[in-house]
């Protein structure tokens, strides 16, 4: 057969298109065309059962080895444990695609990772890229955690014992994204993964942009620690256009914890973030800063919709910790729900002092304006003994509360400016005494364990 004719047929051949067809880099334009490789073309089986791991992962190997491109999930339900993207390769779902983790955590392998402020060995994501430059992970699809069996085996272990940890029953996270530069998460559905969402560590240059994210907030078996998106350590990232509905933190900022934390150089702060144009349903914090942080800074949330039952900030000052949060402002909130404004407050979950003296903390140079709406309460700007808040401002608040309860510390330069609540200028309660909570009677105060 002529040379010719062989590559005509190869040419309009589907093994030709699945393996060899160029596609547009997204998300960026003018970008050079990616070879296209479908998962499908290595033997996965779209059909919700098949252990699809092998051949995910090989189809992340070839393009690896050709040099790079994208791998692409069709259309159809296609389980899978752990796969690991490599340098080059970026992940595609089309629309109607499903990447569903298994329910077996014998899928997801055991690996020394950073979880919870530290390293340990545990359970890797479903999708995880480490030490990588120019990730992508994107497309019109969704990565379903398929975590009910996950969440059904902590709330036992939790019944069998109401003081073990979160990392005792050992859950995957959707998506770990570990020391990368360059990254970009766009336009996927995530649905109910066993543990957190999507999990940043040491990252610098994130954008994450049209994502929703739900995990069950009401029904029989609630989805514990399913925290939407966690900036562990990270710098220079940016959420934009998302939807985060979850049983814990919407969007939780985290570092290290316990007395020598600011000494962690595994643990740099997580600063420069960026918020904008989002709406969140129900959660623990549309910002959180903890439960392990160490210093927060420079962030700034706008132009969000809070609809659910959440906290706008969440700051949680752990007795055991020094931590520095500063520079967060939070302007133009439409809000409507059960939540409360502010959940400022010590957080004594897994106290540990270790043997030396407490530390203490400082939160400054907080500002939220430009609120709107109807919600339930201001709630708590409360802290430990020794503790230090200052310059905390609310400005342009439009308000109509449920409640007038205020749970109100001591703070230096808490500043009020056209603030209304219920057709009044809000008038602030008197100043409670500050907080002195035994580390062994976490519920003295108003705060939300999950």
């Amino acid at each position: 057969m002529p040379p010719q004719l062989m590559r005509f047929i190869f040419a309009c051949s589907p093994l030709s298109f699945l393996l060899m067809s160029p596609v547009v880099a997204w998300g960026q334009a003018n970008a050079p065309a990616l070879k296209r490789f479908s998962v499908s073309a290595y033997g996965a089986v779209a059909d919700a059962k098949t252990i699809n791991t092998v051949a995910i992962q090989q189809a992340i190997d070839a393009a690896s080895a050709a040099g790079g491109g994208v791998v692409e999930i069709p259309k159809g339900t296609f389980r899978s444990g752990s796969i690991f993207l490599k340098q080059g390769v970026e992940l595609y779902l089309n629309e109607g695609a499903v990447l569903l983790g298994s329910n077996n955590i014998e899928d997801y392998p055991k690996r020394e990772t950073r979880i919870e402020g530290h390293f340990e060995p545990w359970r890797m994501a479903l999708v995880n890229a480490q030490q990588l430059e120019r990730v992508r992970i994107g497309g019109k699809g969704k990565l379903d955690g398929n975590g009910i069996m996950f969440w059904a085996a902590f709330w036992q272990r939790r019944k069998e014992n109401p003081r073990c940890t979160n990392l005792e029953v050992e859950r995957p996270r959707l998506v770990f994204i570990d020391r990368c530069q360059d990254v970009r998460v766009e336009g996927l559905v995530f649905q109910d993964s066993g543990f957190w969402n999507l999990h940043l560590y040491r990252c610098d240059g994130v954008t994450i942009d049209g994502l929703r994210i739900t995990s069950p907030t009401t029904g029989n078996v609630l989805a514990p620690s399913t925290d939407g998106i966690d900036i562990d350590s990270s710098r220079n990232v940016t959420v934009r256009n998302c939807f985060i509905a979850v049983n814990d933190d919407n969007i939780a900022l985290k570092g290290s914890k316990g007395p020598l934390a600011n000494r962690d150089t595994d643990s740099p702060p997580v600063e420069n973030i960026l918020i904008e144009n989002c709406e969140f349903g129900d959660g623990n914090g549309v910002v959180t800063c903890g439960s392990e942080a160490t210093r927060v800074r420079n962030v700034n949330v706008r132009n969000c919709v809070v609809s659910g039952r959440t906290n706008l900030l969440t700051l949680k000052l752990r007795p055991d910790t020094p931590q520095h949060y500063s520079d967060i402002t939070i302007d133009g909130i439409k809000i409507s729900g059960t939540g409360r404004i502010l959940q400022v407050a010590p957080w004594t979950q897994f106290y540990d002092l270790k043997g030396h003296p407490a530390p203490s903390r400082t939160v400054e140079r907080i500002t939220i304006r430009n609120v709107t709406g109807s919600y339930r309460t201001m709630g708590s700007l409360l802290c430990n003994s020794g503790d230090t808040i200052r310059d905390f401002t609310l400005e342009n608040f439009a308000l109509t509360l449920a409640g007038d309860n205020f749970a109100l510390g001591v703070v230096k330069n808490l500043r009020l400016e056209n603030v209304i609540v219920n057709g009044k200028p809000y008038v602030l309660p008197a100043v409670a005494q500050i907080v002195r909570v035994s580390p062994e009677k976490s519920a003295e105060i108003p705060v939300e364990h999950k």
